[in-house]
């Protein structure tokens, strides 16, 4: 009996999927990814396929017959899921002496800005052991630190060993931990990429004492940054070991004949891994991985090679990519909050699949991020789950009950409970229609219209990143074509495209089991890495192309060594660079083509130098001309073929396509689609011959998945039974400007998608670290009045003051603005901060006599001029002192831009040359937003965006109204209660509640705020009266900041998912800590923004450095994070010393600062 069953495998947080080819039968079989009924879905999946292809039973508790098994290929979560439940091994820290905390610090950012409950991902090792070691390198012309010696490092840069590896006390310590139990260890020692000798030793050390598992930092990632280098060390020491169980597990339910199989693992680079070979860091996006390579190489070539944006839509979340011609990867993701440096296929999720809960929440439909899971899954399945997006399609008629898996129930028999899902709409539904009512609305919504609403918010959540995927990054989205795969996305597909504008949706036959499927077609990998320090130049290519061809070779014999033939493997080469004065690097490749020669020659240097200006101009818009090219990594990949290719033809055919009718469907069956319910004929894909057309709407079914055709669509079944869906446009429709809740929650998701592109083309085409990598920028829009619509959560100081300088600008210059003018502003009176934050704004007219709406950025300049480097000098007494002061200017007239305007005005800038390309990027950031506006228009109109923008205003109004009422409620009934009056607010007639808080300066000048706040009117009054006056310093904040301070910190107190804008404000008839204070919401922090600036003549440097959180009511403070106003990320400490003349000594908490108490501050920190 011959070896012939070869399974591919995705066991998905939901469903596991399996794809067994047999000879020239396919085998395809979706089951639950968690069942009490079996131990693991895989293996039940494999032992399925045998009993059907044998017509023997195979025993669950007996081992799998492993005889006709020729290879198992698995993509899976275990690693994914263990790092988001934090299952994995408790493992030690190794870090250099003075950074324990270094990794609990971050980036310093916190995840969610406006949540007082700072909930920062918990770091994943449980012990620090510092080690006595320091390497710094070496800076050109300045003297050595310690005279200590000096080495090369493996980039080619010097390094000086500060201080020696204390051997010693570092074995005293391991053994500690280890007689403590702990068997696993991450190392991560700073500048370890150049050097890795102090590791190595520390590596040996781990391994002689007895560790089992022993990451080191610079064996896994050599690339430069040590926070990503250290989150990367460690989620390898503390997954690896779990993944190991596992598959020791699954082997386990095997018979011996298991090792003589091919048994291999899906990397999250695309690429299979021996068995043996696959590790913890690498596995994370192990899953999806298969999804990307199943539609790369399915759907590419049958598209005509077009670009292709692949929808990946599972129970629990999805997943959105895309691929023209390569495989495109990224080298920092963050997941789970924890920041993974390698090599993974750019793939982003929504936390938005069949599986996301649906609520009601302040006036608005939101659809997730929670999700019913596997278990209990949507309320459909009989186990009392929540109502899901699967739920909404089962309710609207888009899932056939009957024809749909009978697997639920106790004894996995029972049809979806249809009754669960209708009864959980009703419920719904009345209490959508009772706030309605509440808010006097005449009309109620039916429980179609309710769950419709569900979905149309739900797809407008997933179109989220596939915009910022493309056209965020300069690509068309319109001449891509959807890939739709995994268990919903069928359901979905063509609203999805018709709201990005695609024409053309591609449905594989296996689209439901594609990740499994992608793992049958992928190939094996090995990759190999150095770090680099070189310049790029054709002309002095010897010792690069040497360092190529080595690696080349040691990838490819590592294949030959797991049994692959050389005919097979094809070499990838990649090179990271960046120009000179940048932080910005690109990972440049040079495919492995068949007329190119396999050793590296000066032309593939400059292929590799072409290619990167390409590349570059294309993703930042400009060249940096005049600046040398610096190499920062040496990547070569290498790629053995399985000999496994996709047999497909074109979606070109020439064979005319017989258009089916209704007589030809199944059944007939009501679905609901926009504007009422319509017969829709139900048609089974096996039993449909090859090219035959379907005009929508229409249910097209197969044993695994449902795919719906809508209204004004056509689907076509190709040759190869795989179907292309042409999507019609959808007419513009007159729509009412009265409120409607449906589309004030995709116009919120909309207005806040077209900020948040704003921000990424800001980031994208900005030259300065502060914007590029520190992310000290905000972007917003606005409408006629100059009042905030939305916002991206970019810095909270930005957010509640740019409307201030927005309307500055719109009474200022009144009926002279132009169409084709875009303004610059910094002044503090003008709506300003301080000085380095430069606003521009574009006012744009549509043909108007006056602005419909405006778009504004406002980026943190690195230097602006003034009497000190970084343009904040600290004893300053006059604004002029501090650098350019800009009330208002035309940066650009008519179209025009006014450069020379500028130079006068710059006082002596550092970085004038970064300053005008910054400038330039905050333009190119709000004409994205005009033409995203312009979009949504020609989709919508312009009255109804207009009326929706003030709709969206509102719904912040009511928000902040219901909470100060809540708050004037719970302090009437918390003075009740204990018999008091006038404690922390006096109760007047119990229609007035007055609340009071102080605070003071350092230098003891008082912060005095009195809130009044009327429970009729739901309003507030806040009174600084008493405040210390202006003082003869810097220490003076201007109108627009205190207003930040107060729409911050109220939306904050909100504690809902609403939008930041004006509404905010609206309750208010009339600074942070003392507001917060006042409310008695949660205890200070440090009360400042913590900035710290250097340099002389000839550079300058500034950073935010992260403080304590203060504590709340139920929860203590975070320490070593940003707080309240500000959210920028601080500079990494090895890029710090490998761009400036300094060494960080330590960084770290400053523990016991943040204060005892039941609730205890977080601590700040040494720096």
């Amino acid at each position: 009996m011959s070896r012939r069953l070869r399974f591919s495998i995705d066991r998905g947080g939901t469903f596991t999927d399996v794809f067994c080819k047999d000879g020239e039968t396919c085998h395809v079989l979706k089951l639950l990814s968690k069942d009490p009924a079996y131990k693991d879905a895989p293996s039940e999946g494999i032992r399925r396929v045998l009993e059907k292809v044998t017509g023997k039973l195979h025993a669950r508790q007996e081992p799998i017959d492993t005889s006709l098994i020729a290879s198992i290929r698995m993509g899976t979560t275990v690693a994914t899921n263990a790092l988001l439940e934090r299952r994995g091994d408790p493992c030690v820290l190794l870090i250099t002496k003075g950074f324990k905390d270094l990794l609990f610090i971050g980036n310093q950012s916190r995840p969610n800005i406006f949540d007082l409950e700072i909930k920062c991902p918990d770091v994943l090792y449980e012990e620090v052991i510092e080690v006595e070691e320091r390497v710094c390198l070496a800076q050109e012309g300045a003297a050595p630190i310690k005279e200590g010696r000096l080495v090369r490092g493996v980039t080619g840069e010097e390094v000086e060993v500060v201080e020696e590896l204390n051997a010693d006390k570092l074995r005293e310590d391991l053994k500690k931990k280890f007689d403590m139990g702990y068997r696993a260890a991450a190392v991560m020692l700073l500048h370890s990429y150049t050097f890795p000798a102090h590791e190595q030793e520390v590596g040996r050390l781990c391994r002689e004492i007895g560790y089992t598992q022993v990451s080191l930092s610079s064996e896994i990632m050599p690339m430069v940054k040590a926070v990503p280098r250290g989150f990367t060390s460690c989620a390898d020491a503390y997954l690896t070991p779990s993944i190991q169980r596992y598959l020791s597990t699954f082997k386990a339910g095997f018979d011996e004949g298991l090792k003589d199989l091919e048994l291999l693992f899906m990397q999250s680079d695309g690429g299979l891994s021996p068995v043996e070979k696959f590790n913890g860091f690498r596995a994370i996006l192990s899953g999806p991985a298969g999804g990307v390579v199943g539609y790369a190489k399915t759907c590419y070539e049958a598209c005509g090679k077009r670009p292709v944006i692949g929808f990946d839509m599972g129970g629990t979340s999805t997943d959105v990519s895309r691929f023209d011609g390569h495989l495109e990867h990224v080298f920092e993701t963050t997941t789970a909050g924890v920041t993974i440096q390698a090599p993974q296929l750019d793939i982003s999720t929504v936390a938005a699949g069949g599986g996301s809960c649906l609520r009601f929440e302040s006036g608005m439909f939101k659809v997730g991020p929670e999700s019913s899971s596997a278990f209990p899954g949507p309320s459909c399945y009989r186990r009392g789950g929540p109502l899901s997006v699967t739920d909404a399609n089962l309710e609207l008629g888009r899932i056939l009950w009957e024809r749909f898996p009978k697997i639920f129930g106790p004894k996995e028999d029972e049809p979806l409970d249809v009754e669960a899902t209708r009864n959980g709409f009703r419920r719904l539904t009345e209490e959508i229609n009772g706030f309605m009512k509440k808010e006097g609305a005449d009309k109620e919504l039916t429980t179609d219209e309710v769950a419709f609403g569900f979905i149309k918010v739900a797809n407008e959540a997933m179109c989220r990143p596939i915009r910022a995927l493309t056209s965020a990054r300069g690509f068309d989205i319109r001449s891509h074509v959807l890939a739709c795969f995994g268990g919903a996305g069928g359901q979905h597909a063509c609203a999805i495209a018709r709201s990005l504008g695609i024409g053309t949706i591609f449905i594989h036959r296996y689209a439901s089991i594609l990740s499994a499927y992608g793992l049958f077609l992928a190939k094996v990998v090995e990759e190999v890495q150095e770090p680099c320090s070189c310049v790029l130049e054709a002309d002095q290519y010897q010792e690069l192309a040497g360092t190529l061809n080595r690696l080349q070779e040691e990838a490819e014999e590592k294949l030959v060594k797991e049994g692959h033939g050389r005919e097979s493997i094809r070499r990838n080469l990649f090179l990271n660079l960046r120009y000179e004065g940048t932080d910005c690097a690109v990972m440049t490749a040079l495919l492995d083509k068949e007329e190119r020669r396999k050793k590296i020659e000066k032309e593939d240097i400059a292929a590799f130098s072409a290619r990167f200006l390409s590349s570059y101009k294309r993703e930042f818009g400009f060249l940096l001309e005049g600046r040398k090219i610096l190499v920062d990594d040496i990547r070569v990949r290498a790629e053995a073929s399985s000999g496994e290719e996709e047999e497909g033809g074109s979606m070109e055919e020439d064979e005319e396509c017989l258009k089916l009718s209704t007589e030809d469907a199944e059944q007939v069956v009501s679905v609901y689609f926009e504007g009422g319910r319509q017969d829709t004929p139900v048609f089974l894909l096996d039993k449909l011959r090859r090219r035959r057309r379907v005009t929508g709407p229409a249910i097209l079914l197969d044993d695994i998945s449902t795919l719906l055709v809508e209204p004004g669509c056509e689907a076509e079944l190709t040759r190869d039974k795989d179907v292309r869906i042409t999507v019609g446009k959808e007419e513009v429709k007159q729509r009412s400007e009265e409120l409607d809740l449906i589309l004030l929650s995709i116009f919120s998701h909309r207005f806040m998608s077209i900020a948040e592109q704003m921000g990424r083309t800001l980031q994208r085409t900005s030259m300065s670290t502060n914007i590029k990598e520190r992310l000290d920028f905000s972007c917003a829009l606005f409408d006629e009045q100059g009042g905030l619509v939305a916002n991206a959560p970019h810095i909270p100081v930005h957010l509640g003051s740019m409307q201030d300088a927005v309307r500055y600008q719109v009474s200022k210059w009144q009926e002279d603005l132009e169409e084709g003018d875009v303004l610059m502003t910094n002044h503090p009176c003008a709506g300003g901060t301080h000085l380095p934050d430069i606003t521009v704004i574009t006012p744009v007219f549509l043909g108007r006599s006056s602005p419909v709406f405006f778009l504004a950025s406002r980026g943190h300049h690195a230097d602006i001029g003034g009497i000190a480097p970084g343009s904040m000098p600290p004893h300053s007494r006059f604004l002029f002192e501090e650098g350019m002061c800009c009330e208002t200017f035309k940066l650009v007239r008519k179209g025009a831009w006014q450069e020379e305007g500028v130079h006068p005005g710059c006082a002596g800038s550092r970085k004038l040359r970064d300053n005008l390309s910054d400038l330039r990027a905050q333009v190119a950031a709000n004409q994205k937003g005009v033409l995203l506006l312009n979009e949504l228009i020609a989709e919508f109109g312009l009255d109804l965006v207009l009326s929706y923008m003030h709709h969206i205003q509102s719904n912040a109004e009511l928000a902040v109204r219901d909470m100060l009422k809540e708050t004037a409620q719970a302090r009437i009934s918390s003075s009740s209660s204990s018999g008091k009056r006038n404690v922390d607010g006096e109760v007047k007639e119990k229609q007035l509640v007055r609340l009071h808080a102080e605070d003071a300066m350092d230098d003891g000048t008082p912060i005095v705020l009195n809130v009044e706040i009327d429970i009729n009117n739901r309003s507030a009054h806040f009174d600084f009266t008493g405040t210390g006056t202006e003082v003869y310093g810097n220490c003076n904040a201007p109108r627009a900041v205190t207003y930040s301070a107060i729409i911050y910190c109220l939306r904050a107190m909100v504690r809902k998912d609403i939008p930041l804008n004006q509404g905010c404000l609206a309750p208010i008839t009339r600074v942070t800590d003392v507001i917060l204070k006042a409310f008695s919401y949660c205890a200070a922090s440090q009360g400042c923004m913590n900035n710290v600036t250097f340099g002389d003549a000839s550079f300058g440097y500034y950073e935010t450095i992260a403080g304590g959180a203060g504590a709340g009511p139920t929860w203590d403070g975070r320490g070593g994070v940003h707080t309240h106003m500000t959210n920028t990320r601080i500079t990494d400490v090895e890029i710090l010393e490998r761009r400036f003349p300094v060494m960080v000594k330590a960084f770290g908490l400053r523990e016991g600062s943040g204060g005892g108490g039941m609730r205890r501050g977080g601590d700040g920190v040494v720096r």
